[in-house]
């Protein structure tokens, strides 16, 4: 997605910033299954193993948005079956988010006291627990019960499993591939956008097929069990070792440049997550079908793709990324809005525009982590900071649209919500695009 490694070398994905860059001693590359760890390895067996660590790893990333997308494509269904209360729903697309922001503080801990590998694999068993339990009827068991606690703990668990490994993935592919960053991380992050396109895509299709939204949100369970149970011998092979924290460097939390790429962020991932949580019912609302609407959601997510290959890019070339910043802010702010009261007979162009306006301006705030620090340290506290607070404050995104839609009884609202959000973006996208370093002094370098 970003290829960036530091402000001047713009060429290995700048999602992959190392969670473990502080760790002392420094934590040491995969073992891999087939591995004596004691004799000479042939060059072949040790490609085989690297390319099945590799695999792994992507088919991780294809599993890490699926939660949202899924949920959002038979809403309706859901919604009308299980007698989920308006406050559900808004808790339903918003906890997830929050939860990334909430656990991601986490993973660097428990990776010193566990193991990087040891705390993917529980995350992968947590989610995929998550995804089994979340359509859950309980209903015989609890009276009344029925859905609605399944889907709130699975839904949760979820959330919390995709934070852990939203921060211990990046660290993996960059210690364990050092020499074929730009392919892993290319793949990496592009499985992480399949993943959402995917469980737009094919949700609704699987509820057609079978005529159970269980049945729709359980079938992503089977992608994510594969996973675990082919991640399993490479996590079991680990022997964790205990690290410290050894960061002395620059504190992002008092620096003014940090804050601003922190809010750029923030604004970002309000539209982002919405974009996954509501899009697919704002289309169906407006009266296109559930197989058509998701669609239409894969359609923008594969232009998010496409926004997120060119944009960093394009934003390295520049002297600074105010222009940059400004502009894309502004096509997601207007192509959501127009997805919600533009003419109908254009919607295509509209989810177009969002897709295409929100995978660069994604990309473009992932970037700045490296266009505005000096140093690996202070680009992975940087990036633990964004992700901290930017998934925390960006799901009131989600949280605010479902409220309005509760009021008002319509996505109108939101679409003027997201009028404002798109401007504050591009005013806070101006402001962290200024050509200046985390701790240098308030003058732009020259």
């Amino acid at each position: 997605m970003v290829p960036v490694t530091r402000a001047d070398n713009v060429d290995v994905p700048g999602l992959l910033v190392d969670a473990e860059i502080d760790d002392v001693p420094p934590a040491a590359p995969t073992r891999l299954p087939g591995q004596s760890g004691g004799g000479p390895e042939s060059p072949q067996s040790s490609r085989r193993a690297l390319a099945y660590l590799g695999l792994c790893l992507v088919l991780i990333g294809l599993n890490l948005r699926t939660v949202f997308s899924s949920f959002a494509a038979v809403l309706p269904e859901i919604t009308s079956d299980a007698g989920l209360p308006g406050w559900a729903v808004v808790v339903l697309t918003t906890v997830p988010v929050t939860l990334l922001g909430v656990f991601a503080p986490l993973a660097p801990v428990l990776a010193r006291r566990f193991g990087a590998e040891r705390v993917l694999l529980a995350a992968m068993s947590v989610l995929t627990a998550g995804l089994l339990l979340r359509p859950t009827d309980i209903g015989g068991l609890v009276p009344g019960a029925g859905h609605l606690p399944t889907l709130l703990a699975g839904t949760a668990a979820c959330g919390a499993a995709i934070a852990l490994c939203n921060v211990l993935l990046p660290g993996l592919v960059k210690r364990d591939f050092p020499h074929r960053l730009g392919l892993m991380g290319g793949l990496y992050t592009t499985a992480i956008c399949a993943s959402a396109a995917l469980g737009a895509g094919f949700t609704y299709p699987v509820f057609a097929a079978t005529g159970e939204w269980t049945s729709a949100l359980w079938f992503w369970a089977v992608p994510a069990a594969v996973v675990l149970l082919l991640f399993l011998p490479v996590a079991l092979r680990q022997h964790p070792v205990r690290h410290q924290d050894g960061h002395l460097g620059i504190n992002v939390w008092r620096s003014a440049v940090a804050w601003q790429v922190t809010i750029f962020m923030v604004l970002q991932a309000m539209m982002s997550f919405s974009v996954f949580a509501w899009l697919a019912p704002i289309l169906r609302e407006r009266g296109v079908d559930g197989g058509t609407a998701g669609l239409m959601v894969s359609l923008s997510i594969v232009l998010q793709m496409l926004g997120s290959l060119f944009a960093p890019a394009l934003a390295a070339g520049f002297r600074d990324q105010r222009a940059i910043a400004v502009v894309v802010a502004l096509m997601t702010g207007c192509g959501f809005a127009l997805s919600i009261f533009g003419p109908l007979e254009l919607i295509w162009a509209w989810t177009g525009l969002l897709g295409l306006g929100q995978g660069s301006l994604t990309a473009v705030a992932l970037t700045m982590i490296m266009l505005r620090t000096r140093d690996g340290h202070t680009a992975a506290h940087l990036s633990g900071m964004m992700q901290g607070v930017g998934y925390g404050l960006g799901s009131t995104g989600t949280l605010m649209v479902g409220q309005l839609h509760q009021a008002t009884g319509s996505f109108t609202a939101a679409g003027v919500l997201f009028l404002v959000v798109g401007s504050l973006a591009a005013v806070f996208g101006y402001r962290a695009g200024r050509n200046r370093y985390i701790g240098d002094s308030t003058q732009p370098r020259r």
